[in-house]
């Protein structure tokens, strides 16, 4: 759950998100959102070049029917596990300077499997840091790193993931150590 103080995100006096079903059940919101996001992960994904507004739509495209602001950068400052995510009013900047580099890195094409992991793991790394939605960034960011595998010419095995070792991995990356995140990515390389 995330920390956050007065959360103009959240129904008055509680903690679940305002969304379209105007559900106020902590327990029946994560059910329809995790049907939902599922579902629409099947359909085709927006298409785009892999930039800042790409990942926004991918982000709107999952979460559409759950939320409001699907896609929009959130506003309030939040924390999970004592560790802050980047203020909201940093978040547009560090946005465009990490798919700046992204881009001037050819978005990953033609690197080694390990120099991939390796890259790869950085970016989501500094995506999950960021944090730029109140809620649905560790979906965005798996998402985000699917397309970006593929048009990179080395696409993931999601089926060998481990979602326990991936959020153990996300935390080291928190901590500034991407070593086990590149390790888990390499080990979801296709063939």
């Amino acid at each position: 759950m995330y920390e956050s103080g007065s959360d103009p995100y959240c129904y008055p006096g509680s903690s679940v998100l305002k969304n379209r079903l105007d559900l106020r059940d902590q327990a029946e919101l994560d059910a329809f959102e995790s049907l939902i996001t599922a579902q629409r992960a099947e359909e085709p994904l927006p298409g785009g070049r892999l930039g800042y507004a790409h990942y926004r739509a991918i982000h709107h495209h999952l979460f559409q029917d759950v939320f409001e602001w699907a896609g929009k950068p959130r506003t309030v400052r939040i924390a999970k596990g004592g560790s802050m995510f980047c203020y909201p009013e940093h978040i547009d900047g560090e946005m465009r300077k990490l798919f700046a580099r992204l881009s001037a890195e050819r978005l990953l094409r033609g690197l080694s499997a390990g120099e991939f992991a390796r890259r790869s793991a950085h970016v989501l790394a500094e995506l999950n840091a960021i944090h730029p939605f109140r809620e649905g960034n560790g979906r965005a960011q798996l998402t985000y790193l699917t397309l970006l595998a593929a048009r990179a010419g080395r696409p993931l095995a999601l089926e060998r993931m481990d979602p326990n070792a991936m959020l153990a991995a996300m935390v080291a990356s928190f901590k500034s150590n991407e070593a086990p995140l590149a390790d888990l990515i390499e080990g979801l390389l296709g063939p």
